[in-house]
């Protein structure tokens, strides 16, 4: 089956092309930096309108670069949640609409099982079960993985994610959007230990995180005697292993309480490099593989839309055709996988 993509929840516009015989064919992916870094942040209104605006350019790309036609599609996938309510609409709409001009089953998608998923693009993709700890802006969670819909939820933030807590601290420090790069690029010139700051919940004895926290930490010490502008790299090195820590060892927990020996890092955070040197360190003294999706494939994409799609349609699922739809801007993955027994 010759599956298409469509990502739309925020601020990036993705086309995928997946075929369930021979793996991803293309994928085209436009971001909106450039547009919302005057503003310092996401405007979703402006973020809707350009995807608008993109869409259809590259879908034309996607299909060219892969060789095939509309006419060679066999289901339309689209990310229906969560996310940002008018971005989704426009993706929704597009799909659904050019599915039911092609004749061909539309399937909803829920956002963060795309990223749960893609690893599954890697040259060396991870094998069922698996632990996957997925780091994005919004989400902060822990999930025993047993197949393609079969999700159990570990542990999940009570407040902050990870990546809300990389963009709030990076505000903090005066760094500009987006925050979650500029501040582990700051990092990389920095010393850890320099400043002091908790590490939330690590001795909790669950699986839950907590990052607010460490963000009004990070504040505090922005308001001490004795800061200057030169600390801020200290200050982003001690943060980032801060978050890092609790990450690591949290994920390790969970690997010993489901005894598995996977484990899957997916979302923006996990292209992380100091995140990715920690977690490759403790993991290979403890006998554990660690699977990543490939750098293009961490932040959100079509790419993984059309995955999560394709490995659904070849499960089973019939999608509809009738154009009908809705979008979840608050969507768990809970509500779509059923419990692991």
């Amino acid at each position: 089956m010759l599956i298409l993509g469509i990502e739309s929840s925020c601020d990036e516009t993705g086309v995928g092309l997946y075929d369930t015989s021979r793996g991803l064919l293309a994928h085209r992916l436009y971001s909106q930096i450039a547009l919302h870094a005057q503003y310092g942040g996401v405007v979703p209104e402006l973020a809707s309108r350009d995807h608008v605006r993109k869409l259809i350019p590259l879908l034309r790309e996607c299909l060219a670069a892969a060789g095939v036609a509309p006419a060679d599609l066999d289901g339309v996938g689209y990310t229906a949640g969560p996310g940002l309510a008018g971005a989704l609409l426009v993706g929704a709409a597009f799909a659904e609409a050019y599915a039911h001009g092609l004749g061909i089953p539309a399937l909803p998608v829920h956002h963060l099982e795309g990223h749960l998923l893609s690893p599954l693009l890697s040259a060396d993709p991870p094998r069922f079960p698996f632990v996957a700890l997925l780091v994005s802006g919004g989400h902060t969670q822990l999930m025993r993985v047993t197949g393609v819909g079969a999700y159990e939820l570990l542990g999940e933030t009570v407040d902050d994610a990870a990546g809300e807590a990389f963009d709030k601290t990076a505000k903090l420090i005066g760094l500009d959007y987006p925050g979650g790069p500029a501040l582990a690029a700051l990092a990389e010139g920095g010393q850890a230990g320099v400043f002091k700051l908790p590490r939330p919940m690590l001795h909790s004895h669950d699986l839950q995180f907590s990052f607010s926290g460490l963000k009004t930490a990070v504040l505090t010490a922005t308001k001490a005697p004795g800061w200057t502008e030169a600390s801020r790299a200290d200050l982003a090195a001690e943060f980032q292993e801060a978050v890092s820590d609790v990450l690591v060892s949290k994920a390790m927990a969970a690997l010993r309480q489901c005894a598995l020996k996977t484990l899957v890092v997916a979302g923006g955070v996990g292209a992380n490099r100091r995140l990715r040197e920690r977690l490759n360190l403790v993991a290979h003294r403890a006998g554990v593989r660690v699977h990543y999706p490939e750098l293009e494939f961490c932040s959100d994409n079509g790419a993984m839309i059309s995955l999560a799609a394709g490995l659904r349609f070849a499960a089973g699922e019939k999608g509809h055709r009738d154009g009908a739809f809705t979008v979840k801007p608050r969507w768990p993955l809970a509500e779509l996988a059923r419990p692991v027994v």
